[in-house]
C-alpha cells in the first residue's frame, strides 16, 4: 500500500475559538484581573470533593487576596459524571447568591456541569434538557473562567458538554459557540496532585483528540497546527509526567498539549476511537482515557484496512514519535504501521509505570457487553464524523480485537 500522499488545503472550510488563553506559572494571579475585565467581582466557584481535599481550591482563593473579588458561592459536590441534576441544584445556588459569573476548577465533568449551569442561568430556564443537540442556544453567556486540574479533555477550549440525564439514563450533548469560557487558565500549581494513572489515562485522552482530530474529514491546516503541537509535547512528555508528577515544567508542558489537542478536535472533530470509548464508559463505567488509550490502536487499524487516504495519514504521524533521521529511514509502506506500534509502546510503557489497563479485560469490561457497546457507538455524536463509514459489525471487530 503506498500511503505517501500530498496534504491538499481543503476548498472551504472553518475554524473558530474565542478562549483566552493564560498559561504559565503563577497564572492564577491574573484571574482577579480577568474577572474585571469581564464586569464581574462574585463569582460562583463550581469543583468537586477531589479538587477541594487535594486543597487546590485554596490556591484559586488566595489568588483573590487583596482584590475587589467575593466568592458568592462554593459548590464543591460536582458528580464524577456531569448530571442534569447537579446542575439545577448549582444553577439555583447562583440565583440565590447572587452571583455573577462562573468559575470553574476540575476535569472534564466539573467544566460539562458549569457550562450546563451557565445555559441555565443564562436561558433563564429550569430545563437544561430543552437545549440539548447543536447550536439551539441564543443567549449571552455569564462570564466563565475555566481553571483544569487534569490534563486531557480540553473541555476549557470546546464548544461541547456532555451531561447525564439521570432519570432517563442517558447522557445528552450540548454544543455552540457560546458554551466557550471566556478565559483558559493553565498553572502547573493545579496539576502537581495528579495521581500516575490519572495522568496517563488524562495524556491518552489528549493524544486520541490529536490523532483523530487530524485523520477526520473536518480537518484544515488550523486544526492540523493545534494537533501537530499537542502530538510533540505529549509524545516528550507523557512518560516523565507519570513518572515524575512534580516536575513542573513537565506538567505544565501536559496542561498546553491538552488543551492545543482540545482547539483541534473542537473544530475537526474526532471518530469511531471516541464513539466506541463514549460507549463503553457509559455501559461499563471505564474511565474515558482509559478507554481511549485502550481503544487508539485499534481503531486506527480499522482505519487502515478501509481507506488508504486515512492510512496515509497515520503514517504521516510518525514524524512527531520518533527521531527525524529515523523517520526518513521508515520505508514509507511501514510508517503506518510503525506510527501505531509508536502507540502501543508508549501504552506498554505506561502499563509498566501505573497499570494503565492495556486491554478492555483488564479494564474491567466482560465479553457478554461487547454487542451492547458496538450498538450504542453507532448512535454516538462522533461516529458521524469518521472517515469513513461504520457498520455494527465493524465497531464490535474493533471491540472484539482491543477485549
Amino acid at each position: 500500500m503506498n500511503t505517501q500522499q500530498k496534504e491538499s488545503c481543503p476548498k472551504y472550510f472553518e475554524f473558530f475559538n474565542s478562549v483566552k488563553i493564560i498559561s504559565g506559572y503563577k497564572a492564577l494571579g491574573n484571574i482577579s484581573s480577568e474577572l474585571d475585565l469581564l464586569g464581574a467581582k462574585r463569582p460562583i466557584i463550581i469543583t468537586d470533593k477531589g479538587v477541594s481535599k487535594a486543597g487546590l481550591i485554596d490556591h484559586v482563593v488566595d489568588s483573590f487576596g487583596g482584590t475587589p473579588v467575593t466568592i458568592g458561592a462554593l459548590y464543591d459536590d460536582t458528580p464524577i459524571d456531569s448530571s442534569n441534576v447537579a446542575v439545577n441544584e448549582i444553577a439555583g445556588i447562583y440565583r440565590q447568591q447572587e452571583c455573577d459569573s462562573i468559575i470553574a476548577v476540575g476535569g472534564g465533568s466539573v467544566i460539562d456541569t458549569a457550562k450546563g449551569v451557565n445555559i441555565v442561568i443564562s436561558e433563564e430556564t429550569d430545563d437544561l434538557m430543552k437545549f440539548t443537540g447543536n447550536n439551539r442556544l441564543s443567549k449571552p453567556m455569564k462570564p466563565f473562567i475555566v481553571i483544569p486540574t487534569t490534563a486531557g479533555t480540553g473541555s476549557e477550549v470546546t464548544m461541547a458538554a456532555v451531561i447525564a440525564n439521570p432519570a432517563q439514563n442517558v447522557k445528552m450533548q450540548f454544543t455552540s459557540p457560546l458554551i466557550l469560557p471566556k478565559v483558559a487558565v493553565l498553572d502547573p500549581v493545579m496539576t502537581m496532585s495528579m495521581p500516575a494513572k490519572i495522568t496517563a489515562a488524562t495524556a491518552m485522552d489528549a493524544l486520541t483528540h490529536a490523532v483523530e482530530a487530524y485523520i477526520g474529514p473536518q480537518k484544515n491546516p488550523v486544526s492540523d497546527a493545534f494537533a501537530f503541537s499537542a502530538i510533540e509535547l505529549i509524545k516528550d512528555n507523557i512518560i516523565s509526567a507519570t513518572k515524575n508528577g512534580g516536575d513542573k515544567d513537565v506538567r505544565l508542558a501536559m496542561a498546553n498539549a491538552s488543551l492545543l489537542a482540545g482547539v483541534s478536535f473542537s473544530n475537526s472533530m474526532v471518530g469511531i476511537v471516541h464513539a466506541l470509548a463514549h460507549a463503553t464508559g457509559g455501559l461499563c463505567h471505564v474511565p474515558h482515557g482509559v478507554a481511549n488509550a485502550i481503544l487508539l490502536p485499534h481503531g486506527l487499524e480499522f482505519y487502515i484496512r478501509k481507506s488508504p487516504e486515512t492510512a496515509g495519514r497515520i503514517g504521516k504521524l510518525l514524524r512527531f514519535f520518533i527521531a527525524p533521521e529515523d523517520y526518513a529511514k521508515v520505508p514509507i509502506h511501514e510508517r503506518t504501521k510503525s506510527t501505531i506500534t509508536a502507540i502501543r509502546d508508549i501504552n506498554s510503557n505506561l502499563n509498566q509505570l501505573c497499570g494503565l489497563p492495556l486491554t478492555l479485560t483488564q479494564a474491567g469490561v466482560t465479553k457478554d457487553k461487547l454487542e451492547s457497546i458496538a450498538k450504542a457507538a453507532l448512535n454516538d455524536g462522533a461516529i458521524a464524523f469518521c472517515p469513513v463509514e461504520v457498520s455494527y459489525e465493524e465497531a464490535l471487530e474493533v471491540l472484539q480485537a482491543a477485549y
